[in-house]
């Protein structure tokens, strides 16, 4: 398997399993089943990528896959028997910002190995690494990530374009992999940390 490949399979894995586990932690705040425990681990860890693939018409990765499948589902059952307690609140927020900030780049990064356009690179790796947060929220009936000032989209954004960008620079993938997710998620600590949020709209109701 080519290095760039063998790259996006070991993040794509890693993502699937952390935006997993913030699914059934969400699950876990309102006390769901172990199925629907599964379920919101599932929708959450390849709702990005599945949309993702379907923009950029590339076969959607968990089909042809669905070990993503089982590590959303082994997710499920870890947080299941491990994730409560008062720090459950706490793991979700940071094991979103975990899944957000490597999906910003896996999703940038599947959509340059595909000869998507820079602009759209970037666009596709928001979209993996926030999307599949959006139906979390939905489903678990909490407000939409999207609908808080509170640094989200942007983090992603900066980590997908520094990516992007980097490699356009032929930096060697581990680099603007790696400084990619470090911005993505460097941003969003301080967003949970001490309450970063973007200005609001300044003009009148």
């Amino acid at each position: 398997m080519p290095p760039i490949e063998t790259a996006l399979t070991v993040l794509d894995y890693a993502a699937v399993a952390v935006f997993g586990a913030s699914g059934a932690l969400a699950a876990a705040r309102a006390r769901h089943d172990i199925i629907t425990f599964g379920f919101f681990a599932a929708v959450t860890g390849v709702g990005g990528g599945t949309l993702r693939d379907l923009l950029i018409d590339a076969p959607v990765f968990w089909v042809a896959r669905p070990q993503y499948i089982v590590v959303c589902v082994a997710a499920a059952v870890a947080v299941w028997m491990l994730g409560w307690g008062r720090s459950r609140d706490r793991l979700l927020l940071w094991s979103d910002a975990l899944g957000m900030a490597a999906y910003a780049s896996v999703g940038a990064l599947k959509a340059t190995s595909l000869g998507v356009p820079p602009v759209s690179a970037v666009i596709m790796g928001v979209l993996t690494a926030t999307f599949g947060g959006v139906i979390r929220d939905v489903l678990a009936n909490q407000p939409s990530v999207l609908l808080r000032r509170e640094l989200y989209v942007t983090p992603a954004l900066l980590g997908a374009a520094v990516f992007v960008g980097l490699h356009a620079m032929s930096l060697p993938l581990a680099v603007s992999g790696g400084l990619g997710f470090l911005a993505a998620f460097s941003v969003r600590a301080g967003a949970i940390l001490f309450g970063w949020q973007m200005p609001g709209f300044p003009g009148r109701a």
